[in-house]
């Protein structure tokens, strides 16, 4: 029964892409503390309150937070972007392994 198992996880890619999960979700905490860190105080010191966070658009009764959509939109475009770069390097390795 134990072959069979390793036989699955080898088969099926189960133990890449587990690795793949593990970096990807240490990947995006890396991200996100730089953008909260270090990228969002640079956008907080240029708007007039100084505090992105707390930018809210009041429509009567309803209040949109503003300021943490647009934290996790610049958090999202980093991320995808850094995933688009790191793939587009492997993939490109590959390509030129092959040839």
């Amino acid at each position: 029964m134990m072959k069979e198992f390793t036989a699955f996880l080898k088969q099926y890619g189960v133990v890449g892409l587990a690795i793949a999960v593990i970096i990807g979700g240490k990947l995006n905490a890396l991200v996100g503390a730089v953008v909260d860190g270090i990228l969002m105080p640079i956008v907080g010191a240029a708007t007039p309150s100084g505090n992105y966070k707390d930018w809210v658009l009041d429509l009567g009764n309803i209040k949109l937070a503003v300021g943490s959509v647009l934290g996790a939109f610049i958090d999202f475009v980093i991320v995808a972007f850094i995933v688009f770069w790191i793939a587009k390097k492997i993939l490109k390795e590959e390509t030129v392994a092959k040839k």
